[in-house]
């Protein structure tokens, strides 16, 4: 079982990663409610200084590159000590509405846009956002190979693929991670994709490690989401799901008591113990937010708290997580 407290290799790159990788959608402010430059500028720094060098970012993480650019203005300085991954093949057009869009052309443009923002001449790691269904994966894996081979990245991944995408990108551009959605409580990428990726030395680097904060352990039985939190659209966090999983949570809560950690530590724990799982994504809009996930490289889990988290699990059941419409 995997150690979570040193680096891991990226796939079969020499590139080295934090367990624990920062993402950096929450800071972009446009899905999270009271996001500001002060704190997004404290929680880059905070990251960094408890031992992430990982950081996930996207040419889509804001209307007008945010995300990135508060990168560059928060680190910088500090830019030979950080991975640094991005994402292509997703805007946001003038209404607001999110645009897939994996041309070559658009691909390499948003790379060099990417880029500068970032303020540098390459990432250590640049995904295609998503597959786009008017292009053919081939294609993009084209135009990805190619900012691959000029030096513009270090690695190339892709996100919310299926096997078959996976296996079409591949036999044109080596695929080095993979990023999926995956938490205690979200477990699909167990039956096709991880093992794909096991079988190839692909890292996978999964997002959703906290199912949307709701595994963090804050939010009590009675919480009231303020009309602008866009998680209450969800089954998860309705309903006879939402009690199940304040049950599942109160053994957690116990657990992590236990052995003085937070809920989310032993969540993220728990989660980077598993087989083929390189990293997990927290995202954060404030120092302390990091900083307490970053916490669960410095701990191991024993045998016994795992089987009682594996027994919390199996008792939960599955969980409905499809967005209410």
């Amino acid at each position: 079982m995997p150690s979570t407290n040193s680096h891991r290799r990226l796939g079969l790159t020499d590139i080295q990663v934090s367990p624990v990788a920062l993402g950096c959608w929450p800071i972009a402010g446009m899905t999270s409610i009271n996001v500001n430059d002060a704190d997004s500028l404290a929680t880059l720094n905070a990251a960094v200084d408890s031992s992430v060098n990982f950081l996930d970012t996207a040419y889509g993480y804001g209307a007008n590159g945010e995300s990135e650019r508060l990168i560059a203005k928060a680190l910088g300085h500090r830019r030979d000590d950080l991975v640094i991954a991005t994402k292509c093949g997703m805007h946001w057009n003038e209404k607001i509405e999110r645009v897939f869009d994996a041309r070559p052309e658009t691909i390499k443009r948003e790379c060099d846009e990417s880029l500068r923002r970032l303020n540098t001449d390459r990432v250590e790691l640049l995904y295609l956002h998503a597959a786009d269904p008017k292009v053919a994966v081939t294609e993009s894996a084209g135009a990805l190979k190619e900012l691959l081979n000029a030096g513009k990245t270090r690695s190339v991944g892709v996100s919310n693929f299926t096997v078959e995408q996976l296996e079409a990108f591949h036999q044109v551009c080596p695929i080095t991670a993979f990023q999926p959605p995956y938490n205690m409580l979200q477990r699909g990428i167990e039956r096709d994709t991880l093992p794909w990726c096991r079988e190839r030395d692909i890292s996978v680097v999964i997002y959703w490690p906290l199912m949307k904060g709701l595994l963090a352990g804050h939010l009590a039985r009675d919480h009231v989401f303020p009309p602008a939190d866009g998680r209450a659209k969800y089954p998860m966090f309705q309903g006879d799901e939402w009690r199940k999983n304040q049950d599942f949570l109160d053994v957690l809560r116990g657990i992590a008591a236990a052995i003085g950690k937070s809920v989310a530590q032993i969540v993220i724990n728990w989660t980077l113990r598993q087989p083929g799982i390189t990293a997990a994504l927290c995202g954060a809009k404030r120092a302390y937010q990091i900083q307490d996930t970053a916490g669960a490289m410095a701990f191991e889990l024993n045998a016994e708290q795992l089987r009682r988290l594996d027994e919390a699990i199996i008792a939960r059941g599955a969980v409905i997580t499809r967005a209410a419409v």
